[in-house]
């Protein structure tokens, strides 16, 4: 989609600026399995979700240490906030991340986003679920010791049970709308499965999409995405 956009650099990330710009920004984590926040990585993802729903997106830089990385993306969403209505999305760690964000903004009374997606999140630091091993053992580019490894690094002092390590565990409580998108097959299934439950009994309004595959998630990811993040958009004079 890079023809559709243009990519602006920033201290705390990168924009994508769609070709036609709809208004509203969104405040993208990018993750993966190396628990790494290069935005770099994401631009793929970003460009397509920009040209989809044609809102601006912010590919945030975040370190890859707790709290150093919150500290990070919470200025990333300072700064998205001066750009207009802010939704956020993340994938693996960045979800995880983003749903710590959430929790923090709750619980600073500082103004929430719309709404937020959460791809294939990585919400419980323990990593004691089920799916970690049924599902990661037929995942030949799954290796949950190295996971682990990546964690406690990742972690540092902190307790894994902290909510802003693992945001499952938290007080869910007053989130905006979230929708969570994870595969069958997914190692990660089972913390949105949790993750949904917690928050549909606190009383947030939840969309949990469960695809049949990590190539269904792959190609339908980005479609469901804009779709839901356009579907709570703010109207213009909001």
């Amino acid at each position: 989609m890079a023809s559709e956009s243009s990519v602006l650099a920033h201290g705390l990330g990168l924009t994508v600026l769609p070709r036609t710009r709809s208004g509203g920004v969104v405040l993208y984590l990018h993750g993966d399995r190396s628990l790494a926040g290069d935005p770099e990585a994401g631009l793929g993802l970003a460009e397509d979700l920009a040209a989809r729903t044609g809102f601006e997106v912010f590919c945030a830089r975040y370190r890859p240490a707790f709290p150093a990385a919150l500290h990070d993306v919470r200025a990333a969403y300072g700064h998205c906030r001066t750009r207009g209505q802010v939704a956020l999305a993340g994938r693996l760690e960045g979800a995880g991340l983003a749903a710590a964000l959430l929790l923090s903004l709750r619980d600073e009374g500082a103004p929430p986003p719309h709404c937020a997606v959460l791809l294939s999140g990585l919400l419980d630091l323990r990593l004691t679920a089920q799916s970690l091993l049924l599902n990661g053992a037929t995942d030949p580019s799954f290796d949950l010791q190295d996971l682990r490894g990546r964690a406690r690094a990742y972690a540092g002092d902190a307790a894994p049970t902290d909510p802003l390590l693992s945001p499952l565990l938290g007080n869910l409580h007053g989130l905006p709308p979230v929708q969570l998108q994870t595969a069958g097959t997914d190692p990660l299934l089972d913390d949105s499965l949790a993750f949904a439950g917690r928050a549909a009994r606190s009383g947030v309004d939840v969309h949990l999409r469960v695809r049949s595959s990590a190539a269904d998630l792959r190609s339908g990811m980005i479609g469901s995405a804009a779709a839901f993040l356009t579907s709570w958009a703010p109207a213009a004079s909001d």
